[in-house]
C-alpha cells in the first residue's frame, strides 16, 4: 500500500501536520491522495458505486473534523480503513432505519439499484456473497483479500487481536463455501 512520492511531493506526515494547523491546501492534497483508496474500500464493503461514493464523501467530511485527533499510533491508511468501515456501517444502519420507517408506514421501498440481477462475473458473485457475511467476517475478508493486508495490519484496522482476524477469516470461508454452494457455485 505504500505510495511512491516524488521528491517534490510532501509526505503524508507533512500534509497531516499542516492540515492539523489549518492548511486547507495540505488537507486537499491529503484527501486527493487517498480518495481512491477510501472509495475502493467502500465499494468492496457495499458493492454499490453510488453508496461507495456517499461513504467516501462522508469519510472526507469526517476526516476534516477528525484530522486533529490523528496521533500517528498507526499508519494513516490504517486509520482511514477504520474510518471508512465505520462510515459504511453507519450508512448501513441508517438505511436499515429508513427501510423500517418505510415499511412501518406501508410505503413500498424503492429499489436501490441492486435488483438481485445475476452477474456473469464470478469475482463479483464472490464479493456479493462476502457482503452477506456478518460484519466482522466481512471486514476481515475485505481487508485481507480485498486490500491485501496482513492479518496483523487487518487486526490493527479492526482494533482486534490478530488471532481473532484469523478466526473471522476461517469462519467466513466456511460460510462463503455454503453461500456459494447454495447459489450453484463451486
Amino acid at each position: 500500500m505504500a505510495m511512491m512520492l516524488d521528491e517534490s511531493e510532501a509526505s503524508d506526515g507533512d500534509l497531516i501536520g499542516r492540515a492539523r494547523d489549518g492548511d486547507r491546501t495540505a488537507f486537499g492534497e491529503l484527501v486527493e491522495r487517498h480518495y481512491g483508496f477510501v472509495h475502493r474500500v467502500a465499494w468492496r464493503w457495499c458493492g454499490n458505486g453510488s453508496d461507495a461514493e456517499d461513504i467516501a464523501q462522508e469519510v472526507c467530511a469526517r476526516l476534516g473534523r477528525a484530522i486533529r485527533d490523528y496521533r500517528g499510533g498507526s499508519t494513516f491508511t490504517t486509520w482511514l480503513y477504520a474510518m471508512t468501515l465505520n462510515a459504511a456501517r453507519d450508512m448501513q444502519r441508517k438505511s436499515a432505519r429508513e427501510a423500517a420507517k418505510t415499511t412501518a408506514y406501508g410505503v413500498h421501498a424503492l429499489v436501490a439499484g441492486d435488483g438481485g440481477l445475476e452477474t456473469e462475473d464470478p469475482t463479483e458473485r464472490m464479493w456479493a456473497a462476502v457482503r452477506q457475511l456478518p460484519d466482522k467476517q466481512r471486514d476481515a475478508i475485505l481487508l485481507v483479500y480485498g486490500e491485501g493486508l496482513s492479518h496483523a495490519a487487518a487486526a490493527d484496522a479492526m482494533a482486534i487481536a490478530e488471532a481473532t482476524v484469523s478466526w473471522h477469516i476461517h469462519e467466513a470461508k466456511k460460510r462463503l463455501k455454503l453461500l456459494m454452494r447454495s447459489a450453484g457455485e463451486e
